[in-house]
């Protein structure tokens, strides 16, 4: 079954406290924590009686990989993603988010499937790889990631759609999704304005609709198909003025979810108003 949830970089640098309260007043079905340098995160007796608390399950733990994250436990990659597969099984997460390594760290880059499969084997759970994007510096694109931003080219059993690093990458979600095939695990759920050779430089996670990836569509197709991986909204809601305009922006994201992945009637039984809103906007995202 598929579950909406909430990652805690939602409300970034909130602590997870904030984080469950109003991932549960915004209605999700659960949570993913992204580990940071705050202890809260990073330890499972902690995490599991807030979310036994609020009634939120822990869907999936995101490894510390971000360069602000550089230092949480230690510097070795491979010793932070096995912390993060036994801190996923510690608090009954099935799935572990995890990026490309980065081109610097060349000697885990080498090893780094190897790694993903014997550690996801080893602890029992999904270690889903994210998509990523190039980086651009003096009008260049420089390869940032070893062996490179793309999911699709490697040999990893499980991935994790971003649609706003899609967007940053030129990539249509859709066909994505559908390159991956079984492949495809988890969704982080976002959006984005365009790519870093149309100008675009951010990572942006915008709300889903407000971008020009297809989301919507992405998450009809994996409704469909009886997808059963977490759609986890990942949104960046920092420009929010007040809690209560927070809330809103996750609830308006959480709607969304629910409205795009609810069971979809077979083609033949499709309403003729159905058919023919879909006649006069196709391809809508809202």
């Amino acid at each position: 079954m598929m579950r909406i949830g909430m990652s805690t970089t939602c409300v970034y640098p909130l602590e997870p406290e904030h984080a469950f309260r109003l991932a549960k007043e915004a209605g999700f079905d659960g949570v993913e924590i992204m580990v940071t340098q705050e202890a809260t995160t990073q330890q499972a007796e902690g995490l599991i009686e807030m979310s036994e608390r609020w009634e939120l399950p822990i869907l999936s733990i995101h490894a510390p990989v971000l360069l602000l994250t550089h230092f949480v436990w230690g510097r070795d990659p491979r010793v932070k993603l096995a912390r993060t597969a036994e801190l996923a099984r510690s608090v009954g997460a099935g799935a572990v988010v995890v990026h490309p390594p980065f081109r610097w760290q060349s000697s885990y880059a080498l090893q780094f499937l190897p790694i993903v499969r014997e550690l996801s084997a080893e602890h029992g759970v999904e270690i889903a790889v994210e998509n990523m994007f190039p980086w651009r510096a003096a009008g260049r694109n420089m390869k940032a990631y070893m062996p490179g931003w793309d999911p699709r080219e490697m040999d990893c059993d499980a991935v994790t759609l971003d649609f706003s690093h899609a967007a940053l990458s030129g990539v249509d979600s859709l066909e994505y999704a559908k390159d991956l095939g079984d492949r495809l695990r988890h969704v982080h759920l976002c959006d984005g304005s365009g790519a870093i050779g149309e100008g675009q430089i951010f990572d942006e996670h915008l709300l889903p609709g407000y971008g020009r990836e297809p989301v919507a569509e992405t998450l009809r197709m994996l409704a469909d198909r009886g997808w059963d991986g977490s759609v986890v909204a990942e949104i960046n809601t920092r420009k929010a003025k007040s809690e209560a305009e927070r809330l809103d922006m996750l609830r308006e994201t959480v709607a969304f979810a629910r409205e795009h992945t609810a069971a979809v009637a077979a083609p033949e039984h499709e309403s003729p108003l159905r058919r023919a809103i879909d006649a006069i906007l196709p391809g809508r995202n809202r």
